[in-house]
């Protein structure tokens, strides 16, 4: 049985309810029979994969390789997969290194099969690695089938802060945001820019992001805007707005469904 997370409000209150019961929520999600039973068979198998062709060639293998970098819905993909894993990231012009979704360039240095003569895949440490990311990620999708605005939220904490540390200019930092489906949704809703910006040419898109997180936020450093106030800011900003926007709340119905169907041995409460 797959655990569904308990989310019992909307907008802001759910997030905080989300994050006073977080670690107890992804516990539960990966104890459920499914989630062990794939991560028994990870640990098992990936210190004997020796090349990228072998990765592809095994589904399962496969799932939770992908489902860790977020590219869960590329796994029909293997021949895209595969040549990426085997170029690797050390040649400027390997596929990963001209792709704009860097989420492969990350995949491919965790993996190494195409940088180095020996795999990571044989490291002591590598199942953990990956397993922690695969975790993490698989519960942000259990959590979107829920709410998908606490989804982005999550995300938000782990993508921002992971851009705010990489040696990019602050404008192409806001490129990289603009480029990102879950960042610059965050950023829109949060910064109440109209879904026509996105139309604008992407210079005009970043001056106008860039000006209104200086007036709402007090700067337009998004290395600033990672910082732990100013991201809890941008969260509330971005559920409270988002929450506005969908005019829409869980019914007493569901709340109840969703507490009994879940909460019974979790010892969850909904204290905010």
């Amino acid at each position: 049985m797959t655990y569904q997370p308990v989310i019992p409000f909307s907008g802001f209150a759910g997030w905080r309810f989300l994050s006073r019961t977080m670690e107890t929520q992804k516990a539960a999600f990966a104890a459920s029979s499914e989630n062990q039973r794939l991560d028994r068979y990870f640990r098992e198998t990936i210190g004997s994969i020796d090349t990228a062709q072998e990765l592809v060639d095994d589904r399962r293998l496969l799932s939770v390789a992908l489902g860790a970098f977020g590219l869960d819905a590329d796994i029909d993909n293997k021949y895209f997969i595969r040549k990426v894993l085997e170029e690797g990231s050390l040649d400027r012009t390997a596929l990963a290194n001209k792709l704009s979704d860097k989420s492969y360039l990350a995949l491919t240095k965790a993996f190494g099969f195409g940088d180095f003569a020996i795999p990571r895949t044989k490291l002591s440490t590598f199942a953990d690695e990956i397993l922690n990311q695969f975790e993490s990620r698989e519960f942000e999708v259990a959590v979107g089938g829920v709410d998908n605005d606490m989804r982005m939220a999550m995300s938000l904490q782990r993508d921002l802060p992971a851009l705010a540390a990489r040696d990019l200019s602050e404008p192409a930092k806001w490129y990289t945001i603009i480029g990102s489906p879950a960042l610059s949704r965050v950023f829109q809703t949060a910064l109440n820019l109209p879904p026509s910006v996105g139309a604008l040419d992407v210079e005009q898109q970043r001056d106008i992001y860039m000006s209104k997180a200086q007036r709402v936020y007090g700067t337009s450093d998004p290395a600033e805007l990672a910082a732990p106030e100013k991201l809890a800011a941008l969260t509330r900003d971005y559920l409270l707005r988002a929450q506005l926007s969908n005019k829409a709340s869980v019914s007493p119905q569901n709340v109840a469904l969703s507490l009994l169907r879940n909460t019974g041995t979790q010892g969850l409460s909904l204290r905010l």
